[in-house]
């Protein structure tokens, strides 16, 4: 699949995965695809968030990714189902923290210090030295696929991946949602009023 990429569109997913690395976790998510489109300039994807006022408020998202990281991938969907039950998602995180240090509750997270050799034989075994994508990260990008197909674009550009996290339910789709750039406003910057048909 990956070679209908663009170059565009493979530059987010090593961006993806420097982000992961940067942050110190095994598994790249959506979220670190998403902060790899806020890195990009001069792309469809960059054309369409700066359309919709994002490009400005990058920081407002990282900060929002960063909160939900806390809350070990939670939704805020989730949160408050979890609350209606009786379970304060913020007060746990907050507890956790204050035992084991802020970012305790990403499960994903790698050890600070803890290098290849560092890690016990049970880590070294699971973390290879470079990040696996995770079930969400890989639905986005088979997604994305679907995308450019519904758009009948010949190659998948990072616009695709952009189009595709929105559709995805999850926390980087509410923080895309809550910055307006949901799938109808994408598609209208991206290819006028009209939406694709299903064929």
């Amino acid at each position: 699949m990956f070679e209908r990429f663009t170059k565009d569109a493979r530059d987010v997913v090593r961006g993806a995965v420097e982000h992961c690395e940067g942050a110190g976790v095994r598994t790249v998510g959506t979220e670190h695809l998403l902060l790899a489109l806020l890195d990009r300039e001069g792309s469809r994807a960059s054309f369409a968030l700066a359309a919709l006022g994002l490009a400005e408020r990058r920081d407002s998202v990282r900060e929002a990714l960063e909160e939900s990281r806390r809350r070990a991938g939670l939704s805020r969907a989730e949160t408050d189902a979890l609350a209606g039950l009786g379970i304060d998602v913020t007060e746990i995180v907050a507890r956790v923290e204050e035992m084991h240090g802020v970012g305790a509750m990403a499960a994903d997270t790698v050890p600070a210090g803890a290098g290849a050799a560092g890690r016990g034989a049970r880590d070294a075994g699971r973390w290879a030295g470079r990040p696996s994508f995770g079930r969400g990260a890989k639905r986005i990008l088979e997604q994305s696929l679907r995308m450019a197909l519904a758009h009948r674009d010949r190659r998948i550009g990072d616009e695709h991946i952009l189009l595709a996290l929105t559709t995805q339910p999850g926390p980087t789709a509410e923080v895309l949602a809550d910055h307006g750039v949901t799938h109808t406003a994408l598609t209208r910057v991206l290819y006028g009023e009209g939406e694709p048909r299903a064929s």
